[in-house]
């Protein structure tokens, strides 16, 4: 491939990553400056750049990978074996090089995104991924008791209003009260929460972080807001999430970056009448690993939680007042064996990993949403978060 033809290539793309526009005399630089930071994750030489001009003397910049290495590292988009196929990182500091991993994946699947992500600089750039590493990490170490019709928080830090839902106590700390509501080590103790809701705090957690260290005063804003009102559901939705890819243009089945939010829906009508059973909230965490809080030594993967939803069918039964419950017992009996038997195996994965049918819909599809979902940017000098006044 020439020059030319590279370039025009290049310019063709729809993806990767893109920094807003500067000025022309600026754009060395910045491209200069994003080599020294992939250079902290030895991906300089995996990554192709171009400067478009945009108007009135003003240039954007347009990241992505060099295609030889996106067919080796995420052939067709699947990032679900890309940490694997990037290497480990052969250190003595665990906890660093488990850091380093996560971050470096982030890196590659926004290089080697289908869909653009767009910043206002490289700061909010950084602030991203640090956010998507936040959660990632604390979904990892989430553990809950799964209940549909009941909701506990730690009573140290949380009370319940029927109006604002869970509120912070005056002057009980917001990352912390976060943590001892997620992560059972802080407390000894599993707190009841939906797998939506569950998302949420994940999801605030990583913000907060993120906020604690390079935004203080948006952490302020947050800290103030959640001792008044709890921001959840399709609010939440609204103040905190970008949802990307749409079932017109819906993203790769296997595509999936560190942070993201996605829904796997289940298809079979009848289970999905099931309280907390129509489909299943969860977080990629990295390494080809979805959160799962109710067994966090047992993060699914792609496969397991498709059979694993696949099999609702066959757990859902009608109790003596006549409504639909679930036998989880009969339902992991039934994963065991598909699991175990390759046949039985891939005949459930080809029903089950294809695109879901639109909402109402129950006909062919699979359980793979067309969208996942990231928090809006918090970086100090572009946040795009605006809170609600309550």
């Amino acid at each position: 491939m020439n020059c030319s033809t590279a370039w025009l290539a290049l310019q063709s793309l729809e993806g990767g990553i893109q920094l807003s526009a500067c000025p022309t005399h600026q754009a060395d630089r910045l491209a200069s400056d994003l080599s020294v930071w992939l250079k902290d994750w030895g991906l300089q030489s995996a990554v192709q750049t171009l400067t478009l001009p945009v108007n009135d003397g003003l240039v954007t910049l347009i990241c992505s990978l060099r295609p030889e290495f996106q067919q080796a590292c995420m052939p067709d988009h699947d990032t679900l074996a890309l940490q694997d196929r990037l290497g480990h990182l052969d250190s003595s500091d665990s906890a660093n090089q488990e850091v380093w991993v996560l971050e470096r994946e982030i890196w590659v699947a926004l290089l080697g995104s289908p869909h653009r992500f767009q910043f206002a600089s490289l700061d909010a750039l950084g602030s991203h991924i640090r956010v998507r590493r936040n959660m990632a990490m604390a979904a990892r170490k989430t553990a809950l008791a799964f209940k549909t019709e009941a909701a506990e928080r730690p009573e140290a830090d949380w009370h319940y209003e029927e109006e604002s839902g869970f509120i912070l106590k005056p002057g009980r700390p917001l990352i912390q009260a976060l943590i001892a509501a997620t992560q059972p080590e802080a407390t000894g103790k599993l707190y009841d929460f939906s797998c939506y809701r569950a998302t949420e705090y994940v999801i605030l957690l990583g913000i907060a972080q993120e906020a604690e260290a390079h935004h203080p005063g948006l952490l302020a804003d947050l800290q103030k807001l959640n001792e008044r009102h709890a921001i959840r559901s399709g609010q939440f939705h609204e103040v905190f999430l970008v949802e990307y890819g749409s079932m017109e243009h819906p993203l790769p089945a296997r595509f999936y970056i560190p942070g993201d939010r996605l829904w796997f829906r289940n298809p079979d009508e009848r289970s999905s009448d099931v309280t907390g059973f129509e489909g299943s909230w969860v977080m990629y965490m990295g390494g080809g690993f979805f959160s799962n809080f109710w067994k966090r030594e047992t993060p699914f993967t792609l496969e397991s939680k498709a059979i694993e939803i696949f099999h609702w069918r066959h757990g859902v039964y009608t109790d003596a007042q006549g409504k639909l419950q679930m036998d989880e017992a009969v339902v992991d009996r039934l994963v065991a064996q598909t699991l175990a038997n390759p046949q039985a195996k891939a005949q459930v994965l080809e029903k089950m990993i294809r695109m879901r049918d639109p909402q109402g819909v129950y006909a062919q599809g699979g359980c793979i949403d067309t969208t996942r979902e990231y928090p809006k940017g918090v970086s100090r000098d572009a946040c795009e978060l605006v809170l609600p006044q309550i």
